[in-house]
């Protein structure tokens, strides 16, 4: 479950990015939402989401951190933002 700390900018633009990588309605991502499962995310697809997120807050995503739900993506950027500041 996403922590209360998590500010709502993050959130929205994360879910914005993963969005825009599979042409999803922001409106049907969940912070629940196994992008696998639920909208065919293959690994090509979490490379790019993967690479526009550490574009756009200027982070690293190891390979190594397991990231399957938009919940998983939204926690690991937030904790990288927090720790970068």
């Amino acid at each position: 479950m996403i922590a209360a700390a998590v500010p709502p900018s993050v959130t929205q633009k994360v879910v914005k990015i993963i969005s825009k990588v599979k042409s999803i309605q922001p409106s049907r991502l969940r912070i629940s939402t196994d992008l696998s499962k639920e909208f065919g995310f293959d690994t090509v697809d979490l490379v790019s989401t993967i690479w526009e997120l550490e574009k756009s807050f200027k982070i690293e995503i190891p390979d190594e951190v397991p990231l399957n739900t938009v919940g998983d993506f939204v926690e690991f950027v937030s904790y990288q933002t927090k720790k970068a500041s």
